[in-house]
């Protein structure tokens, strides 16, 4: 699932701007070629995400060796101990900070779409993320969100055509805006539209779009899109939905619901690399 050319490009990044030159502390402290151990701890319960990213950052750094007591997307609990880090002590410090910054973002998020994959057990509604990503970390946190359950929406703006508030404004119309599209793209492209209004619905369906998303509605207002609707395109509701309030959204019969929140504003997941030890 991960593009370890991208992913290891993010790394490289990532350790060079944490140690453009040395880690000046750790090699005044440690002994060239010494090794020592460390243990990967959770500091919360959840579900852990990044274990082959983390595992990455010391492969590239090279001898160190992590194993892990856990498999991908598995369930921890506060004190379990994920795993172990042992080899090259000075290598191990450089790498701790940027392998436990990944972990703990892709865990983090994995964490809370599963919440939200919880909150609508029982119904045919998907969850879905967002482009409402970090610069250059979308890779990660799209995997950490189908490790979470959920699903993905665009990777990027040649994924599928969405057509947005903006690109209305520019055409005119949405019956306008639909119109451009299809005669400038593939007739195997799927269409979606933003609507936020019962009128922009109507004018969507004219005109034939594939995907409505019904954006900023409330419960009450989607279901009645949705029945309005009525199979004739696939739905979509986006816009404030929190994990207090999806399952209502869900029970209007809505296709999918999509969140920025996802990706956008997770905590980061509590994790630690303890018990640091000289061998």
């Amino acid at each position: 699932m991960l593009n370890y050319s991208i992913v290891d490009t993010i790394i490289k990044n990532s350790l060079e701007e944490d140690i453009p030159y040395g880690d000046i502390t750790s090699v005044s402290l440690v002994t060239k070629g010494s090794n020592a151990k460390a243990s990967l701890i959770a500091k919360e319960d959840g579900i852990i995400c990044g274990l082959p990213v983390f595992k990455r950052v010391f492969t590239i750094l090279g001898q160190v060796e992590f194993i892990s007591l856990f498999e991908e997307g598995s369930k921890v609990k506060s004190g379990d101990i994920i795993g172990e880090v042992k080899g090259d002590a000075l290598n191990i410090l450089m790498g701790e900070r940027v392998a436990l910054n990944l972990l703990q973002k892709m865990s983090g998020i994995a964490t809370l779409t599963n919440k939200y994959v919880n909150e609508l057990k029982g119904l045919n509604t998907k969850i879905l993320d967002t482009r409402k990503t970090t610069a250059n970390l979308r890779v990660l946190e799209k995997y950490s969100v189908k490790i979470g359950g959920g699903n993905n929406h665009r990777f990027s703006l040649s994924d599928g055509i969405l057509i947005k508030d903006n690109h209305i404004g520019y055409a005119g119309s949405i019956k306008e805006a639909i119109r451009l599209t299809k005669e400038k793209s593939s007739f195997i492209r799927k269409i979606e539209v933003e609507t936020e209004s019962k009128e922009d619905v109507i004018e969507a369906l004219e005109a034939g779009a594939d995907i409505i998303m019904l954006d900023n509605m409330s419960p009450s207002q989607v279901a009645e899109m949705v029945k309005l609707i009525d199979g004739r395109a696939l739905t979509e509701c986006s816009g404030n939905i929190t994990l207090d309030t999806v399952r209502n959204y869900a029970l209007s019969g809505v296709d999918f619901i999509s969140s920025g929140e996802l990706t956008h504003s997770v905590k980061a997941f509590d994790i630690s690399l303890k018990n640091f030890i000289q061998l």
